[in-house]
C-alpha cells in the first residue's frame, strides 16, 4: 500500500494557509498578503490604543497584552505555518520549549530587578563606610 493512499484516506486535519500541496503561487502570496494586512492592523490598533485617551487608562495594559497575543497567533498561523497537524509536533514543542526558556529569562530577570533594591547595601551605609 503506498503511502499516498494512505494520506487520502485518512481523516483531514488543520493545515496552515498556504501550507497545502499542490498550491499555485497566488493563493500562497494572498495568504502571505491576509498575514500582513492583520499583523498591520493589530500593530496599529496597538499604537492607536496607547497613545489615545478614548480608552478607559487602566484597561490600556490589558488590551494591548489581548493584541499582542492575538499579533503571536497570526504570526504562527500565516507566517510559520504551525497548525495543530500530526506533522506539526516537532514544531510545535520547539515553540513550546522556546516560550518556556523566554518565560524563564524575563521572569528570572523581573524577580532579580524585584529584589536588587532589598539586596542592595543603602547608600548612607556607603557614604559612611567610604569617608
Amino acid at each position: 500500500m503506498s503511502d499516498k493512499s494512505v494520506t487520502d484516506d485518512a481523516e483531514p486535519y488543520d493545515v496552515a494557509p498556504g501550507d497545502q500541496e499542490d498550491v499555485r503561487i497566488g493563493p500562497r502570496l494572498l495568504g502571505y498578503a491576509v498575514g500582513l494586512g492583520l499583523s498591520v492592523l493589530l500593530t496599529a490598533t496597538s499604537f492607536f490604543i496607547a497613545g489615545t485617551d478614548l480608552v478607559w487608562q487602566p484597561s490600556i495594559p490589558v488590551a494591548i497584552t489581548v493584541l499582542a497575543i492575538a499579533q503571536m497567533g497570526v504570526q504562527l498561523v500565516f507566517f510559520l505555518h504551525i497548525t495543530t497537524g500530526p506533522d506539526n509536533t516537532n514544531n510545535v514543542m520547539a515553540l513550546a520549549f522556546g516560550t518556556l526558556v523566554v518565560l524563564l529569562v524575563v521572569g528570572g530577570s523581573i524577580w532579580i530587578m524585584g529584589h536588587l533594591n532589598h539586596n542592595m547595601m543603602p547608600v548612607e551605609h556607603i557614604m559612611r563606610s567610604g569617608g
